[in-house]
């Protein structure tokens, strides 16, 4: 017979032990509970208190403990913690279930928003605005935890994240990352970052509670074998280095990464409490996302979506990899320099874009970013394909060094006014953004009889599914950029690189050739 590995379990047996045994438990519960003021529920979350990965996510489901496993480990584990949600004030359910341990609010500081247990300082904070996160540059924490991180932006989730050390050598540092399946296509981010466990289309899947180390190469998560050192060599990872030979700086040794899901079911106490009758009750999809952890269950659009995710997903599963594919007819370049920005250039082949070109705006210096961004596009540029460049910021040195060297390009000024209409000519643009953003729309639609296809990326899904619209009186008007990185907490540079490759212009020579035909005659004269 195997020992029990469930709470479930553990209570059968508990209720099929003699009166006598019964007692003996009581009284090892109760002197083991003056020792310990918490410890972690057999299964899952113990599964997750004890792993040695370095982030580790939690949760996939309501009820399986996340809060609890945040306050515990905060009280037993760690000296410093800094523990997240979106607003400060959701925090207080993290504050409520440290009371209910702790047995009073004694040590807390509600105006400092931070509790000292001993020698222990739990601190409390919230990543609503777009720049929160840069109060917390620069303070360590031993224990950086985000509850219900689907709510909150990657990008400041991040940059948080890297403040997570100790200056004792002996401490623990570690990242808890808690949340449910998202329910908007913002939060979706999550399934990227540990997608080996919950992206069912990933190349190499990973069993709950496994390993895999993970490092960032040129802005891009990258998985390793292992936790080697190394160097970048070319362009590639380089194991067999001389120490000596580089500065410290340079040498990359990855970080381990995990998810353990958890249910209801891994919660004695909820389990018990009937509240696993509550969640069969809720609707779907949350019904499935809530109760099973479900994250391949309907998450819901905005109102306001420019582009239905359906439609995305459709377009992606229409793609697959070609050797040689038509010629190129179009390429869309988000140009950048400097800065977290990517360089972006998507190239497409008649209705089949191929895979983004993306190159960290920290590898293109402001002072030469013109001759530098232009090269990168001639690069990948073939059969003269046309280049539609976004013109705005480091946009238009680009294009002066394009054109200078006589390659076509299409200048695309997205505050410009527009003087096009959508495909069923009802309803005009305010500017050019709107227009080319609506384009896609339109080509994404599933009433389109040429369907386009577009490659399986995530940051690509992301960003199409951002754009949001409105209808003012003088037609479709797209949310503006800025304001848009502000909700996203970063650039939508393959959404609008994407979109500028949707643009169709006709090629030089076969305009040239067209006139030729015609004797001279402008055969657009009359459009």
């Amino acid at each position: 017979m195997s020992l029990p590995t469930t709470p479930a379990e553990w209570e059968a047996l508990y209720y099929a032990a003699s009166p006598e045994l019964r007692a003996e438990i009581d009284a090892l519960l109760e002197a083991d509970l003056a020792h310990h003021i918490w410890r972690a529920q057999v299964g899952r979350q113990s599964e997750a208190a004890d792993s040695l990965a370095f982030v580790t996510g939690y949760g996939g489901a309501a009820g399986g403990g996340k809060s609890d496993l945040i306050s515990g480990l905060a009280l037993t584990e760690h000296k410093r913690s800094a523990i997240f949600r979106r607003e400060k004030t959701q925090t207080e359910g993290i504050i409520q279930r440290l009371t209910e341990i702790l047995g009073s609010t004694s040590g807390y500081n509600s105006q400092k928003s931070a509790w000292r247990v001993g020698e222990r300082l739990i601190e409390f904070a919230g990543l609503d605005n777009p720049t929160d996160h840069q109060k917390w540059q620069g303070r360590p924490h031993d224990l950086k935890a985000y509850d219900e991180v689907t709510e909150q932006r990657e990008t400041q989730v991040r940059f948080t994240m890297g403040w997570t050390r100790s200056n004792d050598p002996i401490q623990r540092c570690r990242v808890l990352m808690t949340f449910n399946p998202p329910t908007t296509t913002e939060g979706r981010w999550v399934i990227d970052y540990f997608g080996p466990w919950l992206d069912p289309n990933h190349p190499n899947p990973a069993k709950p509670g496994e390993l895999r180390w993970f490092t960032t190469i040129r802005g891009k998560d990258v998985e390793c074998e292992d936790d080697r050192p190394f160097v970048l060599f070319r362009g590639e990872p380089l194991y067999d280095f001389d120490p000596s030979e580089f500065s410290p700086e340079k040498v990359i040794t990855a970080r381990s990464r995990t998810f353990i899901p958890s249910r209801v079911t891994d919660n004695y106490f909820y389990v018990r409490s009937g509240y696993i009758q509550t969640l069969q009750s809720l609707p779907e999809p949350l019904r499935s996302q809530m109760l099973e952890g479900d994250f391949n269950a309907g998450v819901q659009d905005d109102p306001w979506q420019v582009i239905p995710t359906t439609w995305i997903d459709a377009a992606m599963a229409r793609w697959a990899p070609k050797e040689a594919p038509s010629p190129m007819d179009s390429m869309g370049v988000d140009p950048a320099a400097g800065g977290k920005d990517n360089m972006t250039i998507y190239p497409r082949h008649g209705t089949w874009f191929a895979k983004p070109v993306r190159i960290p705006g920290i590898e293109i210096p402001q002072e030469r970013a013109g001759p530098i961004a232009a090269a990168k596009v001639i690069e990948n540029r073939k059969d003269r394909a046309v280049v539609h460049a976004d013109v705005i910021g480091w946009g238009l040195s680009c294009c002066n060094f394009l054109t200078a060297n006589g390659v076509q390009v299409v200048p695309v000024n997205f505050a410009n006014g527009s003087k096009g209409t959508t495909a069923d000519g009802t309803l005009k643009f305010v500017n050019l953004r709107a227009e080319v953003i609506w384009g896609m729309r339109e080509e994404l639609d599933p009433q389109n009889p040429n369907p386009i296809a577009l490659p399986p990326d995530p940051r690509l899904r992301r960003d199409l599914a951002s754009y949001r619209w409105e209808l003012r009186p003088a037609g479709i008007f797209i949310e503006p950029k800025e304001q848009q990185k502000k909700r996203l907490g970063h650039s939508p540079d393959d959404g609008d690189a994407c979109c500028l490759a949707n643009l169709s212009t006709v090629k030089a020579e076969v305009w040239e050739e067209m006139q030729a035909n015609s004797g001279g005659y402008d055969p657009y004269d009359d459009i």
